[in-house]
Formats: structure tokens, C-alpha cells, sequence
């Protein structure tokens, strides 16, 4: 296989994923298939529905790849967290953050991988982030006028994504060698 498909529409997502699998010789495809996403304590849950639901319909490989963001203390809004950027402000959120006794919080990052043959591989990973109480650089960024990484003082959108790129592309990277493996045997 010297292909695999992504469940996306992000052209940067792809772009993102192709930068990694280009080391393996390996065609990053977008999988324009809207699948209702389902509502899961885990973005692990949800990256393999969707990639059961794609697998079943087109028999190609295919990953998904979903982000959860949590604030440590209160354990939320984990795989909510588009709902929540949505209908809490910044401001709103900065507010909140105040109140609690630590501003720690983490990422996790999960991939679903279905192979050619069927089979499911999982993929997942924790970044730690830090909530600052007072939004910084572009409005328009929502939450990421909050959130930094804990050896940093930039929040995120005071410089440039692709400057931390290589920390989201963990997932990509193992199942690019994954793939490879595979089509070694």
C-alpha cells in the first residue's frame, strides 16, 4: 500500500500528514465522507467509529485522527471541546480558570488506523498545556488566546502552527512506520 486515506476536509491536516508520510513514500488522500460523529467519553472512541463506518463503506485504509482538550481540575470538555469553544468565550473561559486551583490541562491525541485488511490499529497520546487567566494575541483564535505549553510563555496563537507542528504529529508518524512495516512482510 502506498496510499492510505485521511478522514478530513483540513487542507492543513493533510498537509500535516503528508510532510510525515512523504519520509515512507506513502500518498496522503482526503476522505471527503461525512459520518455522524458520535458522542464518546474518548477521542479514541470516536476516531474509531468513524474509521469503522469508513472502512465498511469504501474497504480502503483509512485514519481519523481527534483532539480532546481538557482542564485537569474539572476534567472537561474533553472530546466536547468544539461544543464547548463554541459557546464559551475566552473571556468567559479565562474566567472560569480563575477560579480553579491549578490551570494545568492536556491534549490527548487519538488515531484510528484501519488497514487493508480490516484491522484496527490504535494510536493515542497526552500533550500537557497550561490555561493562562488573561486571553493574549488574536480574538479570533478563541481558546488558543489561553492556552500555552508548560515551557513556554507563548500562548498558542502568538506564533506560527507550524512551529509545533512535529508535537501533533505523533499518531502520523507511528502509523506511517506501521504502514511500513506492513508492507514490508
Amino acid at each position: 500500500m502506498k496510499y492510505v486515506y485521511l478522514m478530513t476536509k483540513n487542507k492543513g491536516k493533510i498537509a500535516a500528514a503528508q510532510s510525515v508520510f512523504d519520509k515512507y513514500g506513502i500518498e496522503v488522500k482526503s476522505l471527503d465522507f461525512d459520518v455522524p460523529e458520535i458522542q464518546a467519553d474518548s477521542s479514541l472512541e470516536v476516531a474509531k467509529n468513524m474509521v469503522f463506518q469508513a472502512f465498511e463503506k469504501f474497504k480502503e485504509p483509512v485514519i481519523r485522527e481527534d483532539h480532546s482538550l481538557f482542564i485537569d481540575e474539572i476534567n472537561f470538555p474533553g472530546p466536547f471541546v468544539a461544543f464547548a469553544e463554541k459557546n464559551i468565550s475566552a473571556e468567559k473561559l479565562a474566567q472560569m480558570i480563575k477560579n480553579l486551583e491549578s490551570t494545568n490541562g492536556h491534549f490527548e491525541l487519538a488515531a484510528a488506523f484501519c488497514d487493508k485488511d480490516g484491522v484496527m490499529h490504535e494510536f493515542s497520546y497526552s500533550v500537557p498545556v497550561v490555561f493562562e487567566t488573561t486571553p493574549k494575541g488574536v480574538s479570533s483564535d478563541g481558546w488558543n488566546q489561553l492556552i500555552r505549553f508548560p515551557d513556554e510563555t507563548r500562548v498558542f496563537t502568538e506564533y506560527p502552527s507550524d512551529d509545533r507542528n512535529h508535537i501533533w504529529s505523533k499518531n502520523y508518524e507511528n502509523i506511517a512506520k506501521l504502514i511500513d512495516n506492513l508492507n514490508r512482510s
